[in-house]
């Protein structure tokens, strides 16, 4: 049987014999091919000369001999493309894009030419060859950005049916590539192949692919040119970064159509913007979200988790969020509680409630096979649950033991799924953690390819399915919680995603492990899913396996205060990882980082604002900043949260000092106010109190009070840092209730602040506010930094405020009302 798989396998896969032992190395643990290779002896199709075109709306379709080409001006900088084998499309039908995603009305023009036709938008010029369809795209300067090698082509996959669909590209000169979601590995993927293949990963190293999530999107850069590719096909799918051939960039996919969209910058920040625009923006999360999260495998009974929350609170370390794992359910089945772990948990979270804490429980997919168990009997009689392709219930063990599965490509089912939350709101669950959703099982890994699904009204296979399936279940399970929530925010973290998951969950790295090298592998796993769309992203700090000592620890919360998503999680037979089990020179480390997160919580939440109006990352790799220094291409531990603050994690344990690099610009040192000057690497003292932090010169950083948690008190006063500007620079601070929905009727304010330098020693800045959201507070402490003596002048809307000038370690402050529109320093 092996010597078959094996024939079959060669026939269809491209692999020397080191790739391909045996059989069943090509197999997955359900006996399935792993398809990990295009065809190498394979036929290749081609579509051919071209025959005849035909315009739709904003489509061109040109046919040819073989295959005919679909080319869309989404945008002036957006070009969709389709290819139908023998002349018939696919249904255009997406679960990535934006179901409200609705570009303005564009320009172009159409040209057919001697050799080739011709799309032009105020940006690009799109050529496409007579003789074989090929595509080459220009920018209006001549600059070739994109341009096919073989361009595209399919192989007929032999086992499964349908094709293998290909495309390949010249790899420019010079280009780097990033994106692609979670993967592991240096952050520039150039010479690296990848596979989009959701998997449950467990104890992943730096080599691991593929790992969690599947985002077919990555973005290129040549000739100080950026540009983005979106492959929307959620089959298992390949990249190929010039490991197989160093001049040629590929994609393919075991099934579907061939789909992708061109995204120009000319920046690659504008790139992500644009990519997650087309794919959607999160709604602002409950601000308690960017709060500190503590979770582990697992917290009971109740006792447990009290204690917990006691000790947070008695020793005056800030927390938002407790998670509960798996043991809260009545054995491990979804939507109950163990009554003997938790015989009322209602009053519990409303204990907790009282003390500032909310409460996040997990849900996985599996339910358990129990008749008499009410979401069980629901989902056989509603026939929500997927099957096999011969029409019974697919069945596969996890945690409960034997389970069947949703099919949350089912509308109806999804529905019902979001149904299922009302008992937990009810008792008072703030929020939902999905887990498992790759998705995973124990005996084969994930599902037989044989499951069906519906694929809202596209019935297909787990094999088109698999990728989409954790997207899916977020998206369920986050229009449940919506709907019992009613005016409150809803919060969802999900495992397995696909591309567009950020309209709808936060996002985890997974089971990582505690080791100096997975910081540095969660850095970048973050820094690449926020380029990919998803800002709202984490990992779990310390390392979910193992126990890191206190200094790794330490180290992880400095970097994690800089993450969007902040949480400890441990999968506790490894020990725990509360702050207070360390060593109490790490302990009042942490506490002191913790602290900063939440002072520094009015700029991540205005940098939140920013990213779900604008789709612009919350993280940034420095490429993004600085995208034609070259010094940036490779550079990957320093990132950007926001417009004006970098840092630097330290990843390498007894390290006193490291090297980073200060893209263009002027930056003050967050813990000493010297000014550095950027475009040049500098080293940096790193005892273990501290770790690289930079504010942009011009900046504005907004700060509150510390608290234990958020809401604790009424905010009187709120601070804002002044960091002396060398070039005129935005800053902004968006406020609304932190909570509920109002907000989307206007019920918010933005306060934008332009900081100029108008001559020497002198300084100018501007207050512009937008909406009429009433703040708690009603002044300001300002604090003005980088300046080297006291000023002869500091007006505020004409009025003198000299005498009212302090000096508090070299920072000079003073306090003012809110609304002032003009502060001139002399």
């Amino acid at each position: 049987m092996e010597e078959v798989y094996l024939s079959k396998t060669h026939s269809i896969m491209e692999g020397t014999t080191e790739d391909i032992k045996t059989g069943i190395d090509n197999q997955d643990f359900s006996g399935n091919y792993i398809e990990n290779f295009k065809g190498k002896d394979a036929e290749e199709f081609f579509p051919g000369r071209y025959v005849s075109w035909e315009k739709n709306n904003n489509s061109f379709v040109i046919h040819g001999q073989g295959a005919a080409i679909e080319a869309t001006v989404i945008h002036s900088d957006i070009i969709k493309f389709r290819f139908g084998n023998d002349g018939y499309f696919e249904d255009d039908f997406s679960y990535a894009i934006d179901p409200e995603f609705a570009p303005a009305p564009v320009e172009y023009k159409f040209e057919e030419l001697k050799a080739s036709f011709v799309i032009k938008t105020a940006t690009l010029r799109c050529y496409i060859n007579k003789e074989n369809l090929t595509t080459k795209i220009t920018n209006n300067e001549g600059t070739v950005i994109f341009q096919d090698e073989k361009g595209y082509h399919w192989q007929d996959h032999k086992f499964h049916g349908g094709t293998i669909n290909i495309c390949t590209k010249v790899l420019q000169k010079g280009e780097k590539f990033y994106g692609l979601g979670d993967k592991t590995g240096n952050l520039n993927l150039i010479g690296t192949k990848r596979e989009l293949w959701g998997t449950d990963c467990y104890g992943y190293g730096n080599d691991t692919d593929p790992v969690y999530k599947n985002i077919p999107f990555y973005m290129g850069q040549h000739s100080h040119v950026g540009y983005g590719l979106f492959m929307d096909n959620t089959f298992r799918s390949f990249f190929d970064f010039g490991r197989e051939r160093s001049n040629v960039c590929s994609f393919w996919a075991q099934g579907g159509e061939m789909r992708y969209y061109f995204i120009y910058g000319p920046k690659l920040v504008d790139v992500a913007k644009k990519y997650t625009m087309l794919t959607g923006t999160p709604k602002l999360p409950p601000k308690w979200a960017l709060g500190y999260h503590q979770s582990k495998w697992s917290y009971y009974p109740e006792s447990v988790v009290r204690k917990l929350g006691e000790e947070f609170r008695s020793r005056k370390i800030p927390c938002d969020v407790i998670h509960l794992d798996i043991d809260y359910m009545d054995g491990f089945r979804c939507f109950t509680w163990d009554k003997k772990k938790f015989p009322k948990p209602e009053k519990m979270i409303a204990d907790m409630k009282k003390d500032g804490f909310k409460t996040v429980v997990i849900i996985d997919p599996g339910i358990k096979i129990d008749k008499g168990y009410k979401v069980y009997d629901q989902g056989r009689k509603g026939n929500h649950f997927c099957t096999r392709q011969d029409g019974a219930l697919l069945k596969a063990s996890v945690w409960p033991g034997a389970c069947h599965f949703p099919d949350f490509t089912r509308k109806r089912t999804r529905k019902w799924w979001g149904t299922l939350f009302e008992g937990l709101v009810a008792d008072g669950v703030d929020g939902v953690w999905n887990d498992m959703n790759e998705p995973a099982t124990f005996e084969d890994g994930t599902f037989p390819n044989d499951v069906r699904f519906d694929y809202d009204g596209h019935p297909c296979s787990h094999r088109k399915a698999h990728n989409v399936y954790g997207s899916l279940m977020a998206q369920s399970t986050c229009e449940g919680q919506q709907k019992y929530l009613r005016n409150k925010r809803a919060f969802t973290i999900t495992r397995s995603a696909y591309a567009g998951v950020q309209r709808y969950a936060s996002v985890w790295t997974g089971d990582n492990s505690a080791s100096w090298e997975q910081l540095k592998i969660a850095n970048i796993q973050c820094q690449r899913l926020s380029a990919s769309g998803v800002s709202f992203v984490g990992s779990d700090v310390g390392g979910f396996i193992g126990s890191p000592n206190g200094e790794l620890y330490t180290r992880w919360i400095q970097m994690a205060v800089f993450h969007p998503f902040f949480r400890t999680h441990s999968s506790g037979d490894h020990g725990d990882k509360e702050p207070w089990v360390f060593d109490q020179k790490y302990l009042e480390i942490v506490k002191e980082f913790i602290e900063l997160r939440y002072r520094l919580l009015p700029y991540i939440y205005s940098t939140f604002w920013q990213h779900s109006t604008t789709g612009i990352p919350m993280l940034r790799s420095l490429h993004m900043e600085a995208h034609v220094d070259p010094e940036t291409f490779f550079r990957e531990e320093e990132f950007m949260l926001g417009d004006h603050i970098i840092v630097c994690p330290v990843s390498e344990e007894g390290k006193d000092s490291r090297l980073m690099y200060l893209p263009k610009s002027h930056w003050y040192n967050y813990w000493t106010d010297k000014l550095e000057e950027g475009q040049r690497e500098i080293k940096v003292a790193t005892p273990l109190n501290q770790m690289p932090i930079f504010v942009r010169a011009g900046a504005v950083i907004p700060m509150q009070p510390t608290m234990q948690y958020v809401g604790e008190f009424k905010i009187q006063e709120l601070t804002l840092n002044f960091y002396k500007p060398f070039v005129e620079t935005i800053s902004q601070l968006y406020e609304d209730a932190g909570d509920g929905l109002d907000y989307l009727d206007g019920d918010c304010s933005t306060k934008t602040f332009t900081s100029t330098p108008s001559g020497l020693n002198k300084w100018k800045i501007i207050q512009h506010i937008e909406g009429d959201f009433k703040t708690e507070y009603k002044k300001y402490q300002l604090r003005f930094h980088g300046l080297e003596n006291k000023p002869g002048s500091i007006m505020i809307d004409g009025v003198e405020r000299i005498q009212d000038l302090k000096t508090e370690e070299h920072v000079l402050t003073l306090k003012t009302e809110t609304k002032f529109t003009e502060i001139l320093i002399n």
